[in-house]
């Protein structure tokens, strides 16, 4: 496949269909350049004197349209050109298509493109009246041409009126399609593991022709898991949720690729993709959407993600295909630090009066360094601190809080506590760990050791001999 490099102008003709303004047989109206009056046909203009156009509702006197709903007679009242002047690139290519005919035989007519005032024939047409005669070609703007005229120049019609004959339709002149593609990460961040992305694509065809069998991928990125039924069409065509099974709509989840497709575009289909117009008639393009949930192997990084897009121009005989690539969004991901805390005693069963001693030791499993580690550790009634003993960080008996500092990823630090028992009864002690980082499991991360406290035994026995 190849990418177009840098978009020429864009260059559409308006109307193409003679669609606009709706008629309900036949109707010959003034053209654009009359602003005044109270009917016009968009975009087109003629050489005729008295500046009409004729448009044809499909099926009147058993003529249907070639495309669309209706279509024009290029003579109105008299022989003429009818034209459109585009802004231009110059180098660029042009591609045109038109349907002709005749009406009551063998028509001829011209098509000429060039400087306004120095247009030059490209192609002759002669159809009969039986059948739309449809042709493409290709047009180069040549060096310094920033205006380019697109004509319809009546050579000859059967029957010798010249008012009558000529008919043209579904008429294409422009720049081959340029899809451009928006992407967006929601919300922007950062975020925590656990946290749910939206990542959104907007598709515009900033071209001239349509982009044809569009088909949006996106990769899943890596630290990320795509979140079940989340597909969607947000606007455009076909726009509403989608499944995650392929082959029964427009979208679906390739599990085994880890990717999205979207298949885009008006008449897209489960099997192929569909035709995205010139934001001319579609400004807004088409946005499609879908989610995932952060993985705690991305904790402490960043994900990157990026779309692409295949589609293809079918302006010309052979149909081109084409890519295109969005921006890469970036989303920091904040550390995350999966902390566990055991405590013991080691004994418990005691007396009353003597020592409990309390062994707390923290792990930091990662998949980052934990900063700011504190543990709270209070003791209940019934125990009064002797001391505290640790390598790391300090204890501070006045808030029962140990600060053990930073823990890196897979360090451990242990704290011992001794205590006095003060009175008898099942003594229970909680301690609990925290730190600045997201921990993605807090289940462990608190430890309760119960002590039972017995009544000391008698120490005075009889005095032997009183």
């Amino acid at each position: 496949m190849t990418t177009p490099p840098s978009v020429p102008l864009r260059v559409t003709l308006a109307n193409g269909g003679f669609e606009e303004p709706a008629v309900t047989g036949v109707e010959i109206l003034p053209d654009s350049s009359q602003t005044q009056a109270a009917k016009r046909v968009p975009g087109w203009l003629t050489t005729a004197t008295d500046h009409m156009i004729e448009l044809w509702r499909s099926g009147f006197q058993g003529v249907p349209s070639a495309v669309g709903a209706q279509f024009a007679e290029l003579n109105a009242n008299q022989v003429s050109t009818l034209y459109q002047d585009l802004p231009t690139t110059p180098g660029s290519t042009l591609y045109w298509r038109l349907y002709h005919r005749g009406r009551l035989g063998d028509d001829t007519m011209a098509l000429d493109i060039g400087a306004p005032g120095a247009v030059v024939e490209q192609r002759r047409f002669t159809d009969g009246k039986n059948a739309w005669g449809h042709y493409t070609g290709t047009y180069t703007v040549p060096a310094g041409q920033t205006l380019t005229r697109f004509a319809f120049r009546s050579v000859s019609a059967a029957g010798g009126n010249q008012g009558i004959g000529n008919f043209l339709d579904g008429i294409f002149f422009g720049t081959a399609p340029h899809l451009v593609l928006d992407k967006s990460a929601i919300p922007a961040g950062p975020l925590e593991i656990g946290d749910v992305v939206t990542y959104r694509v907007t598709a515009r065809n900033e071209g001239g022709g349509a982009a044809e069998n569009l088909v949006l991928t996106d990769a899943v990125p890596a630290g990320t898991t795509y979140l079940p039924g989340s597909l969607r069409i947000v606007d455009g065509p076909n726009a509403g949720p989608k499944t995650d099974a392929e082959g029964d709509d427009q979208a679906y989840y390739d599990a085994a690729g880890r990717k999205v497709v979207f298949r885009l575009g008006n008449g897209a289909t489960a099997a192929e993709g569909g035709s995205l117009p010139s934001t001319e008639s579609l400004p807004a393009g088409t946005t499609a959407e879908y989610r995932v949930t952060i993985d705690r192997s991305a904790a402490g990084r960043e994900i990157s993600n990026t779309a692409t897009a295949s589609y293809e121009n079918r302006l010309g005989t052979v149909p081109q295909p084409l890519t295109a690539t969005s921006e890469t969004r970036t989303t920091q991901v904040r550390p995350a630090a999966d902390l566990s805390l055991a405590k013991a005693a080691d004994a418990t069963t005691v007396t009353v009066g003597q020592t409990v001693t309390y062994r707390v030791t923290v792990r930091n499993a990662g998949p980052n360094g934990a900063t700011g580690v504190t543990v709270t550790d209070r003791l209940p009634e019934g125990l009064v601190l002797l001391s505290a003993d640790t390598a790391s960080g300090t204890y501070d008996p006045a808030t029962d809080r140990w600060n053990v500092g930073d823990l890196t990823e897979g360090a451990s630090a242990t704290l011992v506590l001794r205590a006095k028992a003060t009175r008898t009864g099942l003594v229970a002690n909680t301690a609990t760990v925290t730190a600045r980082e997201k921990d993605p499991d807090t289940s462990d991360n608190t430890d309760t050791v119960s002590v039972c406290v017995v009544p000391a035994p008698s120490c005075c026995t009889p005095c032997a001999g009183k």
